[in-house]
């Protein structure tokens, strides 16, 4: 995993809130970049709108938002909720990992894993058996890295434009 870096994952504060504006534009531009129709736009400033909206979040009492700090600067997190049993979606109650995004520089070294790891343990703590998640298909790389975490494919998203029908 290459060389050893203090990395402390922790609970999200409000003081972290402009880097995870950063790290949620980086990945809102990423998405937009895989499919511009399926995803959200990231505007001039997505970065300041992710920012507020994780910020809301972090009070909530069925969700958690976890960083990695790497010497007092936020190199990645994940954001996560308890998503109840929807007879929409054919499941039961299960942990739901909304986002998870790691800055560039910061990649390949084991800090994704570290924040799955925060992610399971908050999830089993609250009684909650199973963890899920949404991937974009072009996204391969974090693909690789949950099948080695042992996530499965269960379900497989199609989107289609009605103006095209």
């Amino acid at each position: 995993m290459g060389e050893s870096v203090d990395i402390t994952i922790r609970r999200a504060t409000r003081a972290d809130v402009a880097a995870l504006g950063r790290l949620g534009g980086m990945l809102m531009r990423a998405h937009y970049a895989f499919d511009p129709k399926r995803f959200l736009a990231p505007g001039d400033d997505a970065e300041s709108g992710y920012g507020w909206f994780l910020n809301t979040q972090l009070t909530e009492p069925d969700v958690a938002v976890f960083v990695a700090d790497q010497e007092g600067a936020v190199v990645g997190y994940v954001y996560i909720g308890v998503e109840p049993l929807s007879w929409k979606e054919l499941r039961d109650e299960a942990g739901f990992i909304h986002d998870i995004a790691v800055a560039e520089h910061a990649r390949r070294i084991g800090i994704a894993r570290r924040l799955m790891d925060a992610a399971a343990e908050w999830f089993r703590a609250r009684g909650t058996d199973r963890m899920m998640l949404w991937t974009a298909q072009q996204n391969t790389g974090a693909q690789r890295l949950f099948e080695a975490l042992g996530f499965r494919r269960t379900m497989v998203e199609m989107t289609k434009e009605i103006l095209d029908f």
